[in-house]
Parts: structure tokens; sequence; C-alpha cells
């Protein structure tokens, strides 16, 4: 059982009871009437201020049915306002948890109702009860954020709180400016509407039993549209965790999202022969298959799986060459990683083994920080512990290479970018090391790298590009960093670029090798850090398939031209082309032997990115994901705290309706 999985039981029971308390009641015709009219409202304003995040009167209108209508009415003008309103904003995960956050605020201005014995409160103490309210919400869906992360303790709340103060402010401020403009007339006129009526919750009849059932029916609905949202889709679909926080917005459908249009690009332009070129009818090479695997991996799909009008992707890399250099050897086991397929038995050899020896004694490969953090991250991703002698020896190594800027470059002492740093910094998430100071430094470096438009160029001062963004968010989701948490959304950013056929541009300016770019911006679209999880298979193994899938559907993922430093391929191709000879070629990734790339491709040389929270043996995956979730016994124990809850409010309500009741009777 796992925290979101809880948390919508959770969800899932106030709703449901709530809805079923509200039709129990019976409410008169024209009170559903108003109801609905002000759930309307509520969503106008939240539509109408769209541009001003966090900045809704909708909290406001919300918070003043609760004080006029009671505690019942409210919370449904709440829910109903968030299920209506994200028709417009995107449903997803956190459509149930805004449902519950807005519908107590309506409870909440019932309990302030009910302190004030119905008098009506002055401009600013409404005011202030309306910012304390929106304070409220942020702070519930700060909850929501933090079941997501990998670890539910009370510092990583605070920390996710932390990040969202200044939207959290933001929603404060604007409730009170609201209400400090139109609360007492909005409170007046709805007290008059009510009087008028004569609102009274009578006991519930015999009758009405299938009320509850069809509400239960709408909020079940609700919740399973927010569950079938895959994590890696409620990342790249939208950052709308709360009260519209910025988001990419992705639709419900993932053949529409920004992913699985990319995708189907990917498959409209593989080769006959199953590999992928630079761009469409370029010839094929191992780099750019390599990389057309990792993405679509990340997006869900297999590597075996890939075949366009001819061949299979695995085919290709079966039969298009050895893998020869170290940064060859790094991608290669990613690659087998995610296609589900054994690196100790690849055609014969174990790769794994293979990657160890190249290590150095001081835990580097070959002094360089690029490849010292793929090797890390490919032997994750072959199993080897994150507290192994060798991995401890490799994670000090890195962390000792770090800039005084707290970023990393190709080589120690080299000028840090963005592209190294977010390299390192998944490779320290993946040997265990994600909060230890390094990777904090890191992650400030990266903040401070990044461009108002929310993208990254690949160092200081430099333009935004698409593969230096994608560097950077899977570096901030390997250190438990929300990426729209970082200031203007990236994933924004990155979905901006994408065009018409599905591929994702290099930059607003340039549209080079956008096979590669689009690869790479699948991992950041889908949050999905290297080592990536197996892909399950979509199609049933073809003929023959234990054989072809232990010797070759991982394939290696080497680099175009041979290139040593193909385990760095996929860097930014902003960097410094043809920089001195031998030294780095920057537009594909940390460093490189420029000498073996043509000047194009010695640019791109990278090998992959961020941790898989479980790249480690099947073991480990096991305790990882028992250790995920909360106690067994936490959400039954939850949820009939809530039930209890429920009935408690129901037997006091009731009891205060005969009251005034009978005080009525005795008056006439």
């Amino acid at each position: 059982m796992t925290w979101q999985t809880s948390s919508f039981a959770v969800l899932a029971i106030v709703l449901i009871g709530a809805f079923a308390w509200y039709e129990r009641r019976r409410p008169p015709a024209r009170i559903v009437a108003l109801v609905a009219a002000l759930a309307a409202l509520a969503v106008v304003g939240r539509l109408a201020f769209a541009a001003f995040p966090n900045v809704k009167p909708t909290t406001d209108i919300v918070f003043f049915a609760g004080f006029a209508l009671g505690a019942v009415p409210g919370f449904v003008v709440g829910a109903v306002t968030a299920l209506a309103s994200n028709v417009f904003f995107g449903q997803g995960p956190w459509t149930a948890w805004q449902m519950v956050a807005w519908g107590g605020v309506g409870v909440g201005g019932a309990l302030l109702a009910r302190a004030l014995r119905g008098r009506v409160p002055g401009r600013w103490v409404l005011a202030l009860a309306c910012g304390v309210a929106s304070l409220a919400f942020g702070a519930f869906m700060d909850v929501y954020q933090w079941t997501l992360g990998a670890e539910q303790t009370l510092r990583s709340y605070l920390a996710v709180s932390a990040s969202s103060s200044a939207f959290n402010a933001a929603h404060a401020l604007g409730s009170v400016a609201f209400c400090l403009v139109a609360g007492p007339i909005f409170l007046r006129a709805l007290a008059r509407y009510r009087r008028r009526l004569q609102v009274r919750w009578d006991r519930p009849g015999a009758s009405g039993a299938g009320g509850p059932a069809v509400a239960s029916l709408v909020v079940a609905l609700a919740l399973l549209t927010g569950a079938s949202f895959s994590a890696g889709d409620r990342v790249a679909a939208a950052g709308t965790a709360d009260a519209d926080r910025p988001s990419v917005p992705e639709a419900t459908s993932a053949a529409s999202s920004p992913a699985g249009r990319a995708v189907a690009y990917l498959r409209r332009v593989q080769n006959r022969d199953g590999g992928f070129g630079g761009a469409r009818g370029q010839s094929s090479n191992q780099l750019f298959s390599g990389w057309a695997a990792l993405g679509a991996a990340a997006a869900g799909t297999n590597p075996r799986d890939l075949r366009g009008r001819g061949k299979s992707l695995t085919h290709y890399l079966r039969s298009a060459g050895s893998i020869g250099d170290t940064g060859e050897l790094e991608r290669t086991i990613l690659v087998l990683r995610a296609a589900g397929v054994s690196v100790r038995r690849f055609g014969g050899r174990d790769l794994a083994a293979e990657l160890r020896r190249r290590r150095r004694s001081n835990g580097s490969w070959q002094g360089n920080v690029a490849f010292t953090a793929f090797g890390v991250m490919a032997l994750r991703a072959a199993g080897e512990p994150a507290g192994s002698a060798g991995m401890r020896r490799s994670a000090t190594w890195l962390e000792g290479a770090r800039n005084d800027d707290g970023g990393f470059g190709f080589v120690p002492s080299a000028q840090s970018d963005v592209d190294d740093t977010g390299a390192a910094l998944q490779a320290l998430a993946a040997a265990g090391r994600r909060r230890a100071r390094p990777a904090s430094e890191a992650v400030a470096y990266l903040r401070r790298m990044q461009n108002p438009d929310g993208g990254f160029g690949q160092s200081s001062g430099a333009d935004s590009n698409a593969q230096s963004s994608a560097w950077a968010v899977q570096g901030l989701v390997a250190a438990g960093i929300q990426p729209y948490r970082v200031g203007a959304n990236p994933l924004r950013y990155l979905a901006s670029l994408q065009r018409d056929d599905g591929h994702i541009a290099y930059s607003r300016t340039s549209d080079q090798t956008p096979v590669w770019v689009t690869a790479q911006a699948l991992t950041a679209l889908r949050r999905k850090p290297f080592p990536l999880e197996p892909v399950r298979r979509r199609r049933r193994p073809e003929r023959g398939g234990a054989r072809g899938s232990a010797a070759g559907a991982g394939a290696p993922a080497s680099g175009g031209g041979g290139s040593a430093a193909s385990a760095t391929d996929g860097r930014s191709s902003g960097g410094r082309d043809g920089a001195a000879s031998g030294a780095r070629e920057r537009a594909g990734g940390p460093t490189a032997r420029a000498s073996l790339l043509a000047p194009g491709e010695a640019r791109k040389i990278r090998a992959a990115g961020t941790r898989s929270q479980s790249a480690s043996a099947p073991a480990t995956e096991a305790r990882e994901a028992t250790a995920d979730g909360p106690p067994a016994w936490l959400w039954p124990a939850a949820a009939a705290a809530v039930l209890a809850l429920l009935w408690a409010m129901r037997r006091r309500l009731r009891a205060g309706a005969l009251g005034r009741r009978r005080r009525g009777e005795q008056t006439s």
C-alpha cells in the first residue's frame, strides 16, 4: 500500500460521505439551484483570473457559501467548483485533493458563522478569515505534493511547504483583497436570500436512497480520472498540484499529450533497418538509435517493441556494431536495463564486470566527471548496491569534483555547466547521497542558472535549449525537487518547443538533430531519471523471444561514429563546438574525445541521465517498494477516524435541527 493509494482511499471516503450526507438531507430544489449557481460563479472566478497564478476569488466565494448556507452546502460548493473548473484547467490526481480542500474551506465558513452566532463579521475580520482559509487550502495541497515524494517525514513536508510558500502567500493576499472589495456585500446578499427561502435542513426520510449512490458514482468518476494518470503523465501533464500553480497542460489522452505526440513522431521517423538517424531520412547510427530507445522507454514503450516499417530497433542495435569505449558500455547498460535484458549475459559478455574493471582505484572513470556519473548510474542499473565499497568510492570522488559555485564541469576544476551538474546530481542520487551537502549545492546552482522563460542554457548567460533543460529537470527530479517549483516551469518551456509533427526543437531559433532532442526531452517530460525501470512488453515476444531478449533486445547504445564520449551523449547542442582539440565537445554531454567525432556530433555526446527510484537489484527493489508506502494499518485507521467524525457531526447537526424546530413550534 503506497502513500498515494492510501491518500486516495481516505479522500474517496471523505467525498462520498460528504455527498451522501448532502443527499440524505434532501435540500429543497431552490437551495440546490443556489448551490449550483455559487459553484458556477466560483468556477467563472477561477477562469477569469487564470492569468494570475493563485490569485482567485474562488476561495472567498466558497467560504461565503459555507458561512451563509451551512457546512454541507459549503462543502458541496467547494467540491463541485474544483471538479467543474478542472474541466478547463486539466483533470488529474490533484482534482480529488482540491475537491476536499475547497470543500473544507466551505466547512470553515460554516464554523465561523457558528462561532459568531449569526452575527455578520466586519470587513477586516472577514478578510482575515478568508486569508487564513487560503493558507489552510495551500497547506492541505502541500500534503498532496508530500505524498508524491520519496519519503514522508515532517522534514520533507516542511521542505515542500517552504517551496510553495510564495504561491500560498499570493493566494492568501488575493483572497484578502477580493474580500475587502466585495465580501460584506456578497455575504449580506446571500443572507437575505437564505432568509427569504427559510432554509431548513430537515431530518432525512426513508426515501432518497438513490441520492448517495448517484453522488458516490460522480465522486468515484472524479477519483478514477485522477488515478488514471500515470506517474509520468502527472509530471508532464501538469504541475497543477495546487490552486493553479504553473504546469504543463497535458490532455488526459496519452496519445494527445506532449509525450504521446513525441513518441508518435519517433515511430514515424524510424528507418526500415530499425534504427534512427538525427532527422527524418538520415542514415541510422547507434548514437541516435540508443537515445531513441531510452526516450521511448521513458514514455512507456519497451525498446524491443519499437518497430517501424521494417525491422525492430533492437534488431538494429544488436547488429550495428560492437560495444567499444566506456561511454558506449555505460549507455548500453542503461538501454538493456530499460529493455529488461540481463547486462551480465549480453552477447556472451558481462558488461557490468567490464565496466567495473575500467574504474580507477580512486573511484572515477578516466578522471572524468561525466564518465564517472554515468558509470555510477550504469552500475546501479546493473544491480550494484549503493552501499558497496566501489560505489562509495565513486560517489566520494564525484562529490570532491564539484566547484565552489556548487556546480560540476566535465572534469574537476573545469567551468561549471548545467549539463554536467544535472548528470552529477542524478549519479549522487543513485548512489544514495541525494540529501548530502554536495547535492544540495548542485540544486542551488541549477536554480541560479534557470532563465526567465523557464528553460536552462548550458552555462551562465546562455540561451535556453531543450537538452540542457532536460538535464536540469532530470537532476532536480533525482534530487526530489518538483521541476515547476524552481521558478518558471521548465516543463512548460519544453512543451512550448514541440512542433506540429510532434518533435521537440532544440531551441526557439534552432531545430538540429530533432530525433536526439526529442528523445532526450521525453525523459524530462515524463520525469523519468536514469536508470529507467524495465518497461513491460506491450506485444507478445517474437518467436525465439527468450534468446532474442537475452542476446539482443537491449543492444548497444553506443555513440555515432564510435565516439569514446558516447557515454555522455545527449548533451545540449549549444556548447562550445569544436573546442580545442581533444578537450570536450559540448552540445552533447559531459565530455568526449572530439577527435573521434564529426564536429556536429562531437558537441552532443552524452550517455544518460537520471536515477530511477529502483535502479538496484530485484531484492533491493522489493525493499524499496515496501518502504515507499505508509504502514498497513494507517489508511484503515484514518478511514475509520473520518467516518467517526462524519457520524458525530451528523448527530450534532440533527440534534440542533430538532431543537430549532421545537423552539419554533413553541413560539408559534
